[in-house]
């Protein structure tokens, strides 16, 4: 097999990258970036693979990287993730997210590859009541309420277009929020790791009940496998852990992790669209395909939170592009 993995240098995609390498190591890898502030060289030092510095809306690139090397697996990472800052930039979110997905699509089926796998979110599916009793499922509804989730749902359905008009042979994955090493320093876990072992402030957003299910990258990059080894070709599978914590309980593991002070917790606005619940039901993905989570939620922050302690001269170069003005949301729509 013959891989390009678009966005391999970022959080998920270069622990795919790492994952593959290591369990494949007969396959040829090449990732193409465009190397925005997430994405990072350092992500895919010693991994032996080839960079190719483009952008996805680019076709030309696109097309010559999936004909000079080869490809024939496409497995699609590369996308404007961060909630945040899609409240303050949406454009550059639907160029990369949905433009940026279709000009890949159209390249990958000029080329004629085997496997065009998309990863998408829990995101777009919207949001759940608190004290709702379901989960989402492969047959929800869409229904997104920020610019990002939007974003992954328009790209979802080109997907889905490209394969019923072209036969392109596609899957898809909808995952649960990710953490673990390499992630940028503006999600969640990441953003509390780093700020309390620096013991700054660690700003949570004032609805601190919100919850989200979590999931250890590492285990996702299992399912993304899975899918393209044992996936039927059009189908969609929803990767969760089934585990769920609020935000403040997210700060408090870390805050335990890292041996500081609760004193750290800040309380900061909203951001607008502030979802209140996500929760998916894997039992498509775990039934047939006979995945399953292997990293407790406990385990895996106090692992990644170790990861990060190890690791300062990752992120704290990163520093500088990771800040949001929190208190942005009320000039955003003048």
């Amino acid at each position: 097999m013959r891989l390009l993995v678009t966005g391999g240098a970022g959080f998920i995609g270069s622990n795919f990258v790492r994952h593959w390498v290591h369990e494949h190591p007969d396959d040829g890898v090449v990732v193409l970036d465009a190397l925005t502030y997430a994405g990072n060289r350092a992500n895919l030092s010693g991994l032996g693979v080839e960079l190719v510095h483009a952008d996805i809306a680019d076709g030309a690139a696109v097309g010559r990287a999936l004909e000079d090397h080869g490809i024939d697996t496409v497995v699609h990472f590369a996308a404007e993730s961060h909630n945040s800052r899609g409240a303050l930039d949406p454009g550059i979110f639907f160029r990369t997210n949905v433009v940026g997905t279709q000009v890949l699509l159209e390249a990958a089926r000029r080329n004629g590859v085997a496997r065009f796998h998309h990863i998408s979110t829990c995101e777009v599916y919207g949001e759940l009541a608190l004290d709702a009793r379901h989960a989402f499922s492969e047959e929800s509804p869409y229904r997104p309420r920020t610019p990002y989730s939007a974003s992954k749902a328009g790209a979802d359905h080109a997907v889905r277009a490209y394969a019923a008009t072209f036969g392109l042979p596609v899957t898809i994955t909808n995952c649960a929020n990710n953490y673990g090493p390499y992630q940028f320093p503006e999600k969640l876990v990441a953003l509390c790791a780093t700020r309390a072992l620096d013991d700054r402030s660690l700003p949570l957003y004032a609805s601190l009940a919100n919850k989200r299910e979590w999931l250890h990258v590492a285990d996702h990059c299992r399912a993304i496998e899975a899918v393209l080894e044992r996936g039927r070709v059009g189908e969609t599978y929803l990767v969760g852990s089934g585990v769920e914590a609020s935000i403040e309980e997210i700060a408090d593991l870390v805050l335990e992790a890292a041996g500081k002070p609760q004193s750290l917790k800040k309380i900061v606005p909203d951001r607008p669209g502030h979802d209140t619940r996500y929760l998916l039901d894997s039992s498509k993905l775990c039934g047939e395909l006979g995945w399953s989570p292997t990293i407790e939620l406990g385990e895996g922050i106090a692992a990644t939170v170790d990861w990060y302690a190890r690791h300062r001269s990752w992120w704290e170069p990163l520093l500088a592009g990771a800040s949001v003005d929190e208190h942005a949301w009320a000039s955003a729509g003048r």
